[in-house]
């Protein structure tokens, strides 16, 4: 049998030295080497900045969607959105694995698993795309997928349905990075809070900030304003267009009384909302951007223009025990677990 790298350099094709995820195209041969897992893919959930571009592109149309994506993954080996950069993750059964392959996590053929690495490097191959869920940017296919020998996943547990688990998966590092970054006292700012990594955010922001922090959560539209309202999690609601800098900051700085926030959490998907994070923010404080619509030029250099020292944390999307973390607020909040199986099962 073949041996391959763990990082999975061997699959790629070009440019030659690069590693999977910023590489132009990697191999998709299904034939595994030997540190290796082949997946049998029941379900792809494509990152929200991604779908959201494909379903514009597209005008909607499930077809022309069903084209875009296949066309993607022939040309590039893996579900790498050009425009956008990003891809998602997927859930399917290990089929066979690599005698050589030792994972961060054990795992045996014939179990179902939800992958924690983007699309964006893995191999995969679509053999039909069998139905498309639109408001919930998941798309069920037949297909065959790779999973390298450093790849993060989760096994499915037993208590939660399936397509529920792979909408919080999706967004686990989100939560789990808010876990880590707020702190008691704080006032936390989360720009998206009605969306799926939002939503979990605001829990986690809640219960790290206490009785004496804020939660302030930041929608664009009264549907996304009532769903972050109904968990309880926010102290206070702003409604604003998150691509509006000055009007975002203005409506923080009336909230805060002036002071802004301590840690500010970017979750939206959609592009040019860099400086509203920026600007709703105290010196000193932290931009957590999670968001796979942020451009990390437009960031600095819109730091650096408005004379802000903030410090701007990458979107992760792993950070340590974040599966478990993430999984386990659907155990704690039956509010937001009420939500999340309304939307996503």
């Amino acid at each position: 049998m073949r041996k391959g790298n763990p990082f999975g350099t061997h699959r790629v094709i070009e440019p030659k030295g690069l590693l999977p995820q910023p590489a132009e195209k990697i191999d998709n041969d299904m034939e595994i080497y030997d540190n290796e897992v082949l997946i049998d893919v029941e379900v792809l959930n494509i990152d929200s900045a991604s779908f959201t571009q494909i379903e514009e592109e597209a005008g909607g149309d499930e077809a022309k969607i069903a084209e875009i994506m296949t066309g993607i993954v022939a040309k590039r080996g893996k579900h790498h959105n050009p425009v956008t950069g990003s891809g998602g993750m997927l859930i399917g059964r290990a089929e066979k694995i690599g005698p050589g392959w030792n994972g961060k996590v054990p795992l045996k053929e014939g179990q179902r698993l939800a992958t924690l690495v983007s699309l964006s490097l893995t191999p995969l191959r679509i053999d039909k795309i069998k139905k498309i869920h639109k408001d919930i940017d998941q798309v069920e296919i037949e297909g065959k997928a790779i999973l390298f020998e450093s790849g993060i996943f989760a096994v499915l547990p037993e208590d939660l349905p399936q397509t529920l688990s792979l909408a919080v998966l999706d967004v686990a590092g989100a939560a789990a990075q808010t876990a880590k970054l707020v702190k008691p006292g704080d006032k936390v700012v989360i720009i998206g809070a009605g969306g799926k990594s939002g939503l979990l955010c605001l829990y986690e922001a809640k219960k790290r900030a206490g009785v004496t922090g804020q939660v302030i959560g930041i929608a664009p539209r009264e549907a996304s304003m009532k769903r972050a309202e109904s968990t309880g999690y926010c102290d206070t609601l702003l409604m604003a267009d998150a691509s509006d800098a000055i009007d975002v900051m203005n409506k923080v700085q009336e909230a805060t009384d002036g002071a802004m926030a301590d840690v500010t959490i970017n979750c939206v998907n959609i592009p040019n909302t860099e400086l509203s994070s920026i600007l709703a923010t105290r010196d000193g404080g932290i931009v957590y951007y999670f968001s796979m619509a942020t451009s990390f030029t437009a960031a600095a250099l819109g730091a650096e223009g408005v004379g802000k020292d903030v410090t701007m944390v990458v979107g992760n999307g792993y950070t340590k025990d974040h599966a478990a973390i993430s999984l386990n607020i659907m155990r704690e909040s039956p509010v937001l677990r009420k939500i999340f199986e309304d939307l996503y099962t």
